[in-house]
């Protein structure tokens, strides 16, 4: 037997006996099959032996590497996330925690009922909430406006609106809600399709077609319905009132298209009606349209009430000259259901001659009542008139009130009213006419709630017909963090006005106790929240910039650990000493073979206890190492310590390129971890 062909078992059987190369993988498990490459035992015949010394297989290290991911993904480790990138991390989650979940919650558990009411203790108040100018955001509102900014803008309005709502819906569950107006912005721009005033005056929304606005309407509907039917459990009473148009809706006076009102109204309901809540009347008045009568002809240019444009405010006008009659009614069918009668009275059915004089009118389904305690509530988007200069109070955000030299607020200050003016389809009051016509016509007003404004304003109308000492309007903030204020609200109600069948009160202290309690309720500055965000992202940048620099230009550590492994495992000899012992190995091999077939062989010299050199087990060797390509097309080396099994080796990069290597791969596992958790956010809420 020659020298070659003497050997290791294991060592021939990979061998081929021509010599020929073959591939590892055919006889190695089938989870490190995929890894090895063509590796080249013995040379083949007609070349010289190679003049390298065999090489031990690091068994532990090739275990290792092959429990890897296939890939780039292998690239990333867990310990990546240790230290200051995961410290930043933990940042993150808390801090997005906090903007997107914690502070919306707070906010609307600070409005809770019971933080603020004073009622007695037994009462069982009604629980209002009123919604003002949520003004959906469309193309109207920024035109100028690039993508993708436009349309980032729409997604988060709507989820900061959504989310205000649900929470409202969850934590103060009102038994009523009440919207001000405004629903969308450009609601009067969107074509209807039909023929003279289904367009738009402007030719930039004509494209903007029918389609469009009920796309509008089904995303209204999943901010505010959806989480209405949603909540409520176990509420009977409880209701909501959308039909309310603001100027934003319909347009203002004369710039009402008629076919832009009727779609409006066909969705969301007259813009004139009344509710019995709580015991208070509340008479919702369509002031956009009403705000028409008594402006110029647009034909003629003259001044005065005119039947050109009566078609516009006459149905509000015919609503305000019936309003008292409606009222009573309403007011008297309420009271019967709530104190367990028929809705209407059951009239008689009797035969009557026509000359009789009871023939000659006809009998009401009820019995008229003249006076009652129940106070009506005016609901307007157009607040109503004022004196220029009335203070709006110290609630309002933009302009807090100015102070005379003794601290007392002064009686007129610009700055922090309502400006008295009016522009293209807009106008901040109402004229004093139509203000005093509409408080003269419902009757008995003790409050007005209106919109329009968008930021609070608190004001006590003497000028008015009461019988309160006066009427207490209220402007309601805007919903929406894009109309112009930092931080939006809304306005809860709470009503305790106990009566009885007559509807005259039970208290005995009715005309000392208010019958109604307001509070104004603010939500988040999402702005500010940004603003957070923003600084805690540079922050991150400039924390793992540093890092990257420190690890970059820090000194190396200890490279004695070849392998890899975290633990050391054993000594491995040098090379040298390797060599000796095969050369030794192999003379003893042929020395005892010539002289007895029953020599013992002599010790291989001390046994390593390393997988890689088991105790009865030497693994096969490699003669020849020159570099293959494997059928994935990476580059390997065929000695066995040197496979790389996971991805080619590739020389650390120093200086600047090891900083950016650094920095860009914690940025992305930062950032990788933050976005995760952001999504999962915004998705549940």
């Amino acid at each position: 037997m020659t020298s070659h062909q003497n050997g290791h078992p294991l060592r021939n059987g990979l061998i081929n006996q021509v010599g020929k190369k073959r591939r590892t993988s055919d006889e190695l498990p089938s989870f490190l099959g995929n890894y090895v490459s063509v590796l080249q035992n013995d040379p083949v015949q007609g070349h010289p032996s190679s003049s390298r010394l065999p090489t031990r297989v690091d068994w532990n290290q090739l275990w290792r590497r092959s429990l890897g991911i296939v890939g780039r993904l292998r690239s990333w480790r867990p310990r990546d996330l240790l230290g200051i990138p995961l410290a930043l991390i933990i940042v993150w989650w808390v801090v997005l925690w906090w903007g997107e979940e914690v502070i919306f919650r707070r906010s609307v558990e600070a409005c809770a009922w019971r933080n603020w009411e004073s009622w007695p203790a037994t009462s069982t108040p009604h629980h209002v909430a009123l919604i003002a100018d949520p003004q959906l955001v469309d193309p109207h509102t920024y035109p100028g406006r690039p993508w993708p900014l436009s349309t980032l803008t729409i997604r988060y309005t709507d989820l900061y609106i959504r989310k205000s709502f649900q929470r409202i819906q969850s934590i103060l569950a009102p038994s009523s809600v009440f919207f001000l107006g405004d629903l969308f912005d450009g609601g009067r721009e969107w074509s209807t399709g039909e023929g003279e005033g289904g367009e738009s005056g402007d030719k930039r929304w004509r494209k903007y077609d029918n389609r469009f606005w009920l796309k509008e309407y089904k995303r209204f509907a999943r901010i505010f319905f959806n989480p209405w039917l949603r909540g409520g459990q176990g509420q009977n009473d409880r209701k909501m009132v959308a039909g309310l148009p603001g100027n934003h809706d319909l347009g203002l006076g004369n710039g009402i298209r008629l076919p832009v009102r009727k779609r409006f109204q066909a969705y969301f309901g007259n813009g004139n009606r009344i509710d019995v809540v709580g015991n208070h009347t509340f008479v919702s008045l369509d002031t956009v349209s009403l705000s028409a009568k008594g402006q110029s002809d647009p034909a003629t240019g003259s001044q005065g009430i005119h039947e050109s444009n009566k078609d516009i405010w006459g149905p509000v006008e015919q609503f305000l000259r019936t309003v008292k009659g409606e009222k009573s009614r309403t007011i008297a069918r309420e009271l019967r259901v709530r104190h367990g009668k028929d809705e209407n009275d059951i009239m008689n059915n009797d035969v009557i001659d026509l000359e009789e004089p009871r023939a000659w009118t006809i009998p009401l389904d009820f019995d008229p009542i003249k006076k009652t305690d129940i106070p009506s509530i005016i609901l307007t988007h157009v607040p109503l008139y004022r004196a220029p200069g009335t203070p709006c109070g110290p609630l309002r955000e933009r302009y807090p009130p100015s102070r005379t030299d003794s601290g007392e607020a002064p009686e007129k200050d610009d700055a922090n009213a309502i400006a008295i003016q009016q522009g293209v389809q807009y106008q901040n009051v109402l004229t004093h006419e139509i203000s005093k016509e509409l408080v003269e016509l419902v009757g008995d007003v003790s409050h007005v709630f209106s919109g329009d404004d968008h930021d609070y304003c608190d004001v006590t109308h003497r000028g008015y017909t009461s019988t309160y000492g006066g009427i207490r309007e209220v402007t309601v903030k805007s919903i929406s963090w894009a109309m112009g204020v930092r931080k939006p609200g809304f306005l809860l109600l709470s009503l305790w006005n106990p009566v009885d069948e007559e509807g005259k009160t039970t208290s005995q202290d009715a005309s000392k106790s208010p019958t109604i309690q307001t509070h104004l309720c603010l939500l988040p500055d999402q702005l500010s929240i940004f603003i957070r965000y923003g600084l805690l992202l540079a922050f991150t940048l400039i924390v793992l910039f540093v890092r990257a620099v420190k690890i970059a230009y820090g000194p190396t550590p200890a490279s004695s650990n070849t392998n890899g492994s975290l633990l050391p495992l054993s000594s491995m000899k040098p090379s040298h000493t390797r060599q000796q012992e095969t050369n030794s190995h192999a003379s003893s091999s042929s020395t005892s073979s010539q002289s007895s077939s029953l020599a013992v062989r002599p010790s291989a010299g001390p046994r390593s206890v390393t997988p890689g050199s088991g105790y009865s087990y030497q693994p096969p060797t490699v003669e020849d190492e020159t570099e293959d390509e494997s059928p994935q097309g990476i580059a390997v080396n065929r000695g066995w310590n040197d496979i790389a099994l996971d991805e080619p080796r590739r020389k650390r990069r120093k200086g600047l390129l090891a900083v950016y290597d650094e920095f860009t791969s914690s940025v992305l596992n930062v950032a990788g971890c933050a976005m995760v958790w952001y999504i999962w956010l915004l998705w549940h809420s």
